[in-house]
This record gives structure tokens, C-alpha cells and sequence, in this order.
């Protein structure tokens, strides 16, 4: 029973955006990957392993997501995500041979949370209707870097 009341409350957490979800999926796994290559533990490889398998299945469905025809970023912009997957599957192959560190792999992973934090592109000023507007149909917005 308490559980049926605790599925119909008010939730006391905020709606999350996409761009919050993302974010923190790749903080996590940031994260990860920081605590595992910083550790003097002999099972701190078992850990990296793990953290760099999830790190290139998060890549993996970045780069499935910029690759749909119907996915609303910039082309440009969905080009370097791809391109970012491809380099990022490549270094943790060179991580696991231990012929390379796992340190550009948390450089890249910041670097697309601080997009993510930022501010996305602001959209023009809202310009009054005209009739042309008022037939134009419905709008449909962007997705997300992924989902």
C-alpha cells in the first residue's frame, strides 16, 4: 500500500531535461574512469575495465543518435560526435593493451559536459504571429545530444 502512495505523489524531485540526464550519465562514468586510473589497487584494472566498457556503450549510443537522418542537431555538430565515438573506441582498445592512459577520454567526456552545462544557443527573439504562422502547422523541436 505504501508503495502505491509513493508511485501517485508529487515527486520532490525536479522534471530532468535531456541535456541534465546526459550530463549526468557522463559524469558518472567520468567519474569512474577518474577513480579507477588514480587507484593503486590491484583490482583498480577490473574497475577501469568496466568504467571504459560503459564509457564506449554511452559513445556507441551517441554516435547511433547523431547517425539517424532524422536527428535535429547541426550536421557539423553530429559529425564530431561521431567522430568523437570513433577516436574514443579506438584509445580504451590502446587503455586495455596499457599502451596508452585513460586520461583524453576524461579530457573528451569534460569537455561535452561543459557543453552540456552551457547555455544552449540562444533561439532568435520571438517575432509576433502572422497568418502565414497561424497555417504553418505544428513545430517540432530538436533532440538532444542523446537520449
Amino acid at each position: 500500500m505504501n508503495m502505491a502512495r509513493t508511485a501517485y505523489a508529487t515527486p520532490g524531485a525536479p522534471t530532468r531535461t535531456g541535456r541534465g540526464l546526459e550530463y549526468d550519465v557522463l559524469a558518472r562514468v567520468t567519474h569512474r574512469l577518474k577513480s579507477a586510473s588514480e587507484s593503486n589497487d590491484r583490482r583498480a584494472f577490473g574497475a577501469l575495465v568496466r568504467a571504459l566498457y560503459d564509457n564506449r556503450r554511452l559513445w556507441t549510443i551517441l554516435a547511433t543518435d547523431v547517425a539517424d537522418p532524422g536527428n535535429q542537431l547541426p550536421e557539423s555538430l553530429r559529425a564530431r560526435i561521431f567522430y568523437l565515438n570513433e577516436f574514443t573506441q579506438q584509445h580504451s582498445r590502446k587503455v586495455l593493451a596499457r599502451q596508452a592512459t585513460v586520461d583524453v577520454l576524461i579530457d573528451i567526456n569534460t569537455a561535452v559536459m561543459r557543453g552540456l552545462r552551457s547555455d544552449p544557443i540562444a533561439p532568435p527573439a520571438p517575432q509576433p504571429p502572422t497568418r502565414a504562422a497561424n497555417h504553418a502547422g505544428p513545430r517540432t523541436l530538436g533532440r538532444e545530444v542523446a537520449r
